[in-house]
């Protein structure tokens, strides 16, 4: 007698975590079958008329060479027609033709040329159809992503924060794989200079099978980034992401709280929300403004030059037009910073503590009303670019000493906005963009920036000053290394006793030279030490996040790697470079441990 299977599972019964798949699409090509759909019609004529023409050609008497009656057979009359029919036409088989066949070979060519004008009409009609281009996108689309065996991230949008955050993961050698609904988005890849071929798709993202077409199954997936402009569409790909892939890195952005406490609801998704990061950068420039400079130059790419510090925002009453979500936001965050802030909106909701004016901002009579003379700060925050446009240059027309931001909705306005030469611009695709390139290209660097102002403003000045010091003016590379077996092999036996990190920065070329290099953080066994010193001991596992020259990145790598580099940088001692030291190189540890330890060189003895 067999055991039925309960109907609820018991407690204590242990619980199975199965990974949802994808409902997979019929093995058959939607190419070949739109093809055979559109073109059925053709073939069918086509296949009548050389049957037709076939086998009137064996119904019609003929003479053999001694003018003898003779019929054509079907395999004479098919190879005739064949010939025939494609315009090749060797000649008359295996006789000459009488009268009656030439008759009816003449009524077939006429019937060919109809029926070969109508197919390749209908071809020429099935290119230019718009479902049979997208088709043949998809099939090509599919056989490039199934082919791609190095890591990718899957970007879901490519409007301006895509292409920003493009154009800067591909400086890094990252591979993406682009969804998006607009094809002139897409077609923008093939324009755009890329160092390599990245594919892309015109298809909705709100639909699941759209996702898995793109890879999101796909073994090399390591992320997928949510970039539309359409909040419910990467509420979505979050969550079909963290159904699908649970465990999958997933980066979203969005404007609305709402959406963002929806996404949590699946997984552990970083939410990027540009309107949030506007004003707690506008409140740490206000408390700590060489700590928000580090964090604007430590956001960009590579090369980048310093940002010139600007003026500092204002203290006391602000006004603020258009009480949207970004007005919500940055009034909650001036609010929180202990300002006074004055609302104008057309329809303002009613806040408890906060004056608001009712009206239309870009009438005279209501900017009257919110008295910008004794106003510090003004924020155009409306969704339309000549609005704030037209708001700026009223207001700085009545206060010229105003602190005047505004908020850039479509880049093609950005030569207006720089001509108005505002104080502090939000462009919310770059604000999203420049967060969204911190985290993936050295998530150490994300950890730093967020911690960073805790410090204070003199530490952050300091630090400011040793990065101008080391790399210019120019932004260096941004690097993490792991003292790790794999990572620092020629440093494992020094580790053992300690390194000083002052002696790992020295170069390998003059010791007595300091690499143009910085250390900006420390991480070991979960915890953090932002600007670690010099005196700091380094262990076996330690992270380090810093920002130098390229040349100072590589010679690191050269004291990590090269045990010879390695003895010469923590000991002082220039040895051979031949097997017989490489044998004997082992045994430094032991050798050291009785006396001097590896981790200070001769000159701190």
């Amino acid at each position: 007698m067999t055991a039925r299977r309960p109907a609820h599972k018991p407690a204590g019964w242990p619980s199975v975590k199965r990974r949802t798949r994808m409902a997979r699409p019929s093995e058959g090509s939607p190419t070949v079958f739109l093809v055979l759909r559109r073109m059925r019609a053709p073939l069918i004529v086509l296949i009548l008329i050389f049957a037709i023409s076939v086998f009137g050609l064996t119904l019609i008497p003929g003479r053999d060479a001694a003018g003898q009656p003779m019929r054509m057979g079907f395999f004479d009359a098919f190879y005739f027609m064949s010939y025939t029919a494609t315009t090749i036409g060797y000649g008359e088989i295996p006789h000459p033709f009488t009268g009656a066949q030439r008759l009816w070979v003449t009524a077939t060519i006429y019937l060919t040329v109809i029926g070969w004008a109508y197919a390749i009409g209908s071809l020429l009609t099935l290119i230019r159809d718009r479902a049979f281009r997208e088709a043949l996108a998809r099939r090509r689309f599919t056989a490039t992503v199934k082919r791609l065996r190095e890591p990718f991230l899957l970007v879901v949008g490519y409007g301006q924060t895509g292409q920003l955050l493009g154009h800067a993961l591909d400086a890094l050698g990252r591979r993406m794989v682009v969804i998006d609904n607009m094809p002139e988005h897409i077609d923008t890849l093939d324009i755009d200079l890329y160092y390599s071929d990245i594919p892309g798709l015109v298809a909705d993202a709100a639909n699941p099978h759209t996702l898995g077409v793109a890879g999101l199954e796909h073994p090399a997936c390591e992320g997928v980034v949510a970039l539309t402009d359409n909040d419910e569409v990467n509420l979505t790909v979050a969550m079909t992401a963290a159904l699908i892939r649970p465990g999958l890195p997933v980066i979203a952005r969005t404007v609305s709280p709402a959406i963002e406490h929806r996404m949590h609801a699946f997984g552990s998704p970083t939410v990027v929300n540009p309107f949030d990061r506007y004003g707690d950068h506008l409140r740490l420039a206000l408390h700590a403004p060489s700590a928000y400079l580090m964090m604007s130059w430590l956001v960009r790419e590579e090369g980048a030059e310093m940002p010139v510090p600007g003026r500092p925002p204002a203290s006391g009453r602000w006004v603020v037009c258009g009480f949207g979500r970004f007005g919500h936001k940055l009034t909650e965050d001036l609010r929180a910073d202990g300002h006074e802030v004055t609302v104008i909106d057309l329809h303002p909701d009613p806040e408890h503590g906060l004056t608001l004016i009712e009206g239309d901002a870009v009438e005279p009579s209501v900017l009257a009303e919110a008295d910008l003379r004794t106003a510090s700060g003004f924020v155009a925050g409306t969704d339309n670019d000549a609005t704030n446009l037209s708001l700026v240059a009223a207001a700085r027309k009545t206060n010229p000493s105003l602190f005047i931001g505004a908020r850039q909705n479509r880049p093609a306005n950005a030569p207006l906005f720089a001509a108005m030469e505002i104080d502090w611009l939000l462009v919310p695709a770059e604000m999203a963009a420049r967060e969204i390139y911190a985290r993936l290209s050295t998530p150490m660097l994300w950890h730093f920036l967020q911690q960073m102002p805790e410090l204070g403003e003199d530490w952050a000045a300091e630090t400011l000053d040793r990065m101008r010091a080391h790399c210019g003016s120019h932004l260096g590379a941004l690097w993490k290394v792991t003292l790790s077996e794999h990572e620092a092999p020629s440093l494992q036996p020094w580790l053992h006793a300690g390194i000083l990190l002052g002696d790992l920065m020295r170069s390998p070329h003059e010791r007595d030279r300091r690499l143009d290099a910085v250390p900006l953080m420390l991480k070991r066994d979960g915890e953090t030490v932002l600007g670690p010193a010099d005196d700091v001991m380094l262990e076996a596992g330690d992270q380090l996040l810093l920002v130098g020259r390229t040349w100072s990145r590589r010679a690191l790598l050269d004291t990590m790697s090269n045990r010879v580099v390695a003895e010469y940088v923590l000991s002082g001692r220039d040895v051979p470079a031949g097997w017989l030291w490489q044998r004997v190189s082992r045994r430094i540890p032991t050798e050291v441990s009785g006396g001097d330890s590896p981790g200070r060189s001769s000159d701190d003895r």
